[in-house]
């Protein structure tokens, strides 16, 4: 949550500024703020609203300087107003800075520095602006290191100090933090795709570090104090991946993506002439644990889901899947023969984080599936399945979800061959059919008006998804894509629960969108359906091309490849992206920006 792009160089800040927080968008904020350095004082503007909102307030003044900082906000103390955005100063106006994050003594150490300054806004982060004015005797660096030894919470902090018009000090503990580098200026983001444009060279800020910029200098700080030696890191993503190329949103381009994405998840990792399944970043010695416990949140908890059914499947393991939200307060018997895998799109979850610390603690070997490298989630696991989805600008997963289908049921498969229980032979039938995933998205892509009609024709206020055994996950997801950016009332059931509760809602005035493809459950589905029908509820069944038992007994039918039952979510979800995406258009609403929601949860 929350966006921050900072910038010292030779060029105009104000421009980077600007374009960094445009493409920090997607993150989820309420208001916008940028403060430039003109060589005399800090100018500054900021409202609530939109990014379009501030670029109207900037548009004809003179904000000239090579310094600058920008921040989106997402509420947390203090209402959506102009005061309570950021950036915050301090009472003279001399020290300026943006945060992320939840500073939890922040009243404490207002009512100590009340006596002696002014406050102006409502919000815990005006506290750190005057706590680093209290510290500040003419060494930027010395005053953030006294400050944040104050700080209890959450923090990415980037300040600047008028007596010093081309640093920035950055520092964080449990919210990202990048520097991006390019032998000419130096960029301070929360995001890499806030510095894509303008250098690929990024180093991660890593907990309790603290960042000084001068220029294209850059230096990095430990919590003793010591200087570290940097070790930026090669991202390769395309800018152009930041762009809609001709779709009319995000999340639009993104769905169309997964051919693509899916079929990098298997590229490099299928050894079909032994069976096996290429991991370079996990050891052979997972397969020792006596159980697995995967935590997660919102999406990654559904592909948990996913992941468990092939554990237990393939690798004969007993799995729990928590919320990570849940289990980082629970008492879980977490211990050396407990394998622990974190799920994490951002990789900077703060619940899943805190869960890994503390499975770590208690002896737990871990694992981590995560889009981004340097993550805090992939620096912290003993071992990292590193997801190729690239980019993903979109708040509501789509892309990003299908590609940890992929590295959970791959890791599954090869969890099984090192256990033993699943054979060479087995493995080579199992990676020969993930190969025809791809196209079997495409192929149901290739279907997307159809989809888009049947959206139309079935629109209604509420909607049930029923789903059983690996489209359990696909029925909540379904059901999250449609909450996410339509803001219509949608909920996933296990099909197999309808008679202890959910059929009692069921009328002609109820859609439901059941998930049948022919599996191993198909009949149970068939009959779920026929008890929906029965009570004239109108329904939309995700089922296998040329299934006319199913077409007999529903309204609507999206038809999907046949693909193996382990890889069938990652094909049947997509309809569904389809069908939530098709639902927010018809209604005018904007999918890449849902409200109130962000696309990535560093604070509780």
């Amino acid at each position: 949550m929350c966006g921050i792009i900072g910038y010292t160089g030779l060029q105009q800040a104000l421009p980077i500024l600007i374009d960094g927080l445009s493409r920090l968008e997607y993150r989820g904020y309420d208001s916008a703020g940028v403060v430039v350095y003109d060589g005399a004082k800090f100018r500054y503007e900021k409202c609530p609203g939109k990014i379009d909102a501030l670029k109207q307030r900037v548009a004809g003044i003179p904000m000239p300087g090579t310094l600058g900082i920008g921040h989106t906000r997402w509420a947390t103390h203090g209402g959506v107003t102009e005061m309570n955005a950021h950036p915050h100063f301090d009472c003279k106006h001399r020290i300026t800075l943006v945060h992320n994050g939840i500073i939890e003594n922040y009243a404490e150490l207002r009512r100590r520095l009340g006596k002696k300054h002014k406050f102006r806004s409502e919000t815990d982060t005006e506290i750190v602006a005057h706590l680093l004015e209290s510290h500040y005797a003419g060494d930027p660096l010395k005053a953030m290191q006294e400050t944040v030894a104050e700080l209890r919470g959450s923090y990415a902090i980037v300040a600047a100090f008028a007596d010093h018009p081309d640093v920035l000090v950055g520092a964080r503990l449990d919210a990202p933090l990048v520097v991006g580098i390019n032998g000419t200026e130096s960029f301070l983001a929360s995001d890499i795709a806030a510095v894509l444009p303008h250098t690929r060279q990024v180093q991660i800020v890593d907990e309790g570090q603290i960042a000084l910029l001068k220029g294209h200098d850059v230096k990095l700080f430990g919590r003793n104090g010591a200087e570290i030696a940097l070790l930026p890191m090669q991202i390769d993503w395309e800018v152009a991946v930041a762009a809609k190329d001709g779709f009319a949103h995000y999340m639009l381009k993104e769905i169309h993506e997964q051919p693509k994405s899916t079929a990098a998840e298997l590229h490099g990792r299928l050894d079909l002439k032994r069976g096996d399944v290429v991991l370079d970043g996990v050891a052979r010695d997972v397969k020792n644990a006596k159980r697995v416990v995967i935590a997660a949140c919102g999406t990654a908890w559904h592909s948990g889901l996913v992941t468990k059914c092939a554990i237990e499947e393939y690798a004969r393991l007993p799995v729990d899947v928590g919320l990570a939200s849940e289990l980082r307060y629970g008492h879980t018997p977490f211990d050396r023969e407990t394998l622990f895998l974190a799920i994490s799109q951002s990789g900077e979850t703060a619940d899943t984080i805190a869960a890994l610390r503390s499975a770590k603690k208690a002896g737990a070997r871990t694992l981590a599936i995560t889009n981004i490298k340097g993550s805090t989630v992939a620096r912290e696991s003993d071992g990292v399945i590193f997801m190729r989805a690239g980019l993903e600008v979109g708040v509501a997963a789509t892309k990003t979800y299908t590609s940890q289908l992929m590295c959970g049921v791959l890791f599954a498969i090869q969890l099984g061959r090192w256990r033993g229980t699943v054979s060479p032979a087995r493995a080579k039938k199992l990676l020969a059919a993930a190969q025809a995933v791809p196209d079997a998205v495409r192929r149901v892509l290739d279907g997307a008006r159809q989809v888009e009609e049947i959206a139309r024709l079935a629109a209604c206020r509420d909607y049930m998804y029923i789903g059983r055994r690996y489209h359990l996950a696909t029925a909540f997801e379904g059901a999250l894509k449609m909450k996410e950016i339509s803001y219509l009332h949608a909920e996933g059931y296990g099909a197999g629960e309808m008679k202890h509760g959910p059929i009692a809602i069921v009328d002609s005035s109820l859609t439901t969108i059941a998930i049948a493809p022919r599996d191993n459950v198909y009949d149970k589905m068939v009959s779920n359906i026929e008890q929906i029908r029965a009570r004239r509820g109108r329904l939309i069944v995700v089922a296998t091309e040329g299934d006319e038992a199913v077409k007999r007994i529903s309204d609507f039918v999206i038809p999907m490849p046949r693909v193996e039952e382990c890889f069938s979510p990652v094909v049947a979800v997509v309809p569904l992206q389809l069908f939530a995406y098709a639902t927010a258009i018809s209604h005018g609403l904007d999918p890449d920006k849902p409200r109130n929601l962000a696309k990535t949860v560093t604070v509780e």
